[in-house]
């Protein structure tokens, strides 16, 4: 699920669990933005104390969580907040400045490789939620 920043994207799928919790689903939420609010996905109905929160600190170990849950084969769904966020620990660990291009495209590409085939035979769904970039300084046209 993608979109401009504060469009909704987070209030739809934290909705979804709701209703997967509903219907005995198990939810993992993973914040790799590290700003979900607990109170306002309380009054969106989700069961907080029953949702899996991971607030991982880069974008491998965020991965690496959502990979150990889908083969876990216990978790009906898994979101992940979002993909702008999930930094590679290379570019956390690197100076102001580095240029690392293409890491994280490989890191995606990386993962949804490797959970593809698993997420198919565990019978698991995952949403990944990403922000349109907006190029800065655009008044009118595309962002």
């Amino acid at each position: 699920i993608y979109g401009p920043e504060s469009s909704g994207k987070t209030t739809l799928t934290l909705q979804v669990v709701a209703e997967m919790q509903k219907i005995g689903g198990t939810c993992a939420f993973i914040d790799a933005e590290h700003a979900l609010d607990v109170g306002y996905a309380n009054k969106l109905g989700v069961s907080v104390p029953e949702l899996l929160i991971s607030q991982p600190d880069t974008g491998e170990q965020a991965l690496e969580i959502a990979d150990a849950l889908v083969r876990s084969g216990s978790i009906d769904l898994i979101i992940i907040d979002s993909v702008a966020a999930l930094v590679p620990k290379a570019e956390i660990e690197g100076e102001m400045g580095d240029s690392l291009p293409g890491l994280q495209a490989r890191l995606m590409s990386q993962a949804l490789r490797k959970l593809t085939g698993t997420i198919k035979r565990k019978n698991c769904t995952v949403i990944f939620i990403n922000q349109i970039p907006m190029k800065i300084g655009v008044m009118f046209g595309n962002p």
